[in-house]
């Protein structure tokens, strides 16, 4: 079975391109303004007018001086775009000082770089930036220019309320942040696992689709190869008197001969696997299974005989990788024996592969089929167990359930140990037509 590591798509750089944080630069500075602009003429409140769009100001020039100096499509390190996002708390945090502090209900504000940031940056870089938002706030309970109102019925907050405020921002922060970390994460794996999945699938298919160009070629090239063949004999038997000639006649014909036999062989490999072949279920079992014989363990195979006849399915190169990596998961962890049983009627399709080895542990079962899923292993296992229960899993039942499979996993019943997984399929969809040599949606 071909593979595909883990890291090949687990940790991929995490860029954000400079237009993206401009332009959320410049929808802030747009933002402040039209408040600013709100505040002092529609509302008429007194406060430092000129101090805050000077600070909207240097925020602007900056945008203007990152567009005129560096392509916007470029694509940020991580830092830079940390950088930029710290300095949007900073000036939040400037505007603030200068209407009210925490008593403005705009400091709420200061979720928003650290969102931005969980979503698109590492883990430290958003905690980072989220200590930075809270030292800015808790800054401001003490230190802030009175909040902006009517001077002649001025509003005085007490101070429980204002540490109900602080408090309220310091945990929205905190569980906002890890939750939009954990929700992209989570689609980011599966992206990752995903985009595995296809290729591994695509490999298998291309695989396959070379065996059938193999077939297709040995049967073209036989045709010129007997012709050459037939004439060298024939010209061999008229230079019966010329030694060279007939030495020379004579190689060349054998080695024609010798093509014709390797044509053959290509011919006798290729001819149960080309790409719309079709295969009864104990061939594709065998076909899965014989990789996997000289390992160490007894791989037992039994098939059910029913009434019925059994099934026969398109060569599916997403059934061949998927059983296979399930099979191959099963010897990794077996001690001595793994079982492949398979059994149909006139609705259903099954293989049952089992082993022997510790099972699979009561807080996985649930999540069996995850990308990238992991546990904490004790001593003796580490040595035997490797990513087997991650991507490769993941990728099997994907491509099984692609072709109509339900995948299902458990543990054999006490006092017997060791893992089961059952693959089952409607009859008619693993009976499909040709067409279902690829995966089916």
């Amino acid at each position: 079975m071909s593979d595909v590591a883990a890291s090949d798509f687990r940790h991929p750089h995490r860029y954000v391109r400079l237009d993206t944080i401009l332009r959320l630069r410049w929808l802030a500075a747009l933002g402040q303004l039209t408040a600013i602009f709100i505040v002092a003429h529609g509302l008429e409140f007194d406060f430092p007018v000129v101090a805050c769009v000077a600070v909207v100001g240097i925020s602007a020039l900056l945008n203007l001086a990152l567009q005129v100096a560096f392509n916007p499509m470029q694509r940020l390190e991580p830092i830079y775009a940390a950088t930029l996002l710290a300095l949007n708390i900073v000036e939040l945090a400037a505007l603030l000082f200068l209407t009210g502090g925490l008593q403005n209900p705009f400091s709420f504000l200061f979720l928003g770089p650290v969102l931005i940031s969980a979503t698109v940056l590492p883990i430290r870089m958003t905690v980072g930036l989220g200590l930075l938002a809270v030292a800015c706030s808790s800054a401001l309970v003490f230190f802030h220019l009175p909040l902006p109102w009517d001077s002649e019925d001025p509003l005085v907050l007490p101070p429980i309320y204002l540490f109900g405020v602080w408090l309220s921002i310091v945990l929205a922060i905190g569980v906002t942040s890890l939750y939009a970390f954990q929700a992209t994460e989570e689609a980011r794996k599966l992206s990752d696992a995903l985009a595995a999945t296809e290729l591994v699938l695509t490999r298998e298919q291309h695989l396959t689709q070379l065996d059938g160009l193999a077939a297709a070629a040995a049967h073209e090239l036989g045709t010129p190869l007997s012709t050459i063949f037939l004439i060298s004999r024939e010209l061999e038997k008229t230079v019966e008197g010329n030694g060279q000639l007939a030495s020379d006649l004579k190689a060349l014909r054998e080695q024609a001969q010798r093509c014709r036999d390797i044509l053959a062989k290509i011919t006798q490999l290729s001819s149960s696997g080309a790409p719309f072949d079709l295969m009864p279920l104990s061939t594709l079992i065998e076909e899965v299974v014989a990789p996997h014989r000289d390992f160490g363990v007894t791989i037992r195979v039994r098939l059910a005989v029913a009434a019925t006849r059994e099934p026969v399915g398109a060569r599916n190169p997403a059934i061949l990788y998927g059983v296979g990596n399930i099979l191959e998961n099963a010897v990794d962890f077996a001690r001595t024996t793994v079982e492949v049983n398979a059994w149909w009627n006139a609705d259903t399709v099954e293989i049952v592969i089992s082993d022997d080895g510790p099972g699979i542990a009561p807080d996985m079962l649930k999540r069996i089929g995850e990308p990238y899923l992991s546990r904490r292993r004790s001593a003796d296992e580490t040595h035997r167990e490797r990513a087997g229960l991650g991507l490769g899993i993941f990728i099997a039942r994907t491509l099984l359930e692609r072709t109509g499979a339900k995948v299902s996993f458990s543990n054999r019943t006490f006092p017997d140990h060791g893992a089961v997984v059952r693959i089952a399929w409607p009859r008619v969809r693993f009976e499909a037509e040709e067409s279902a040599a690829g995966p089916v949606d």
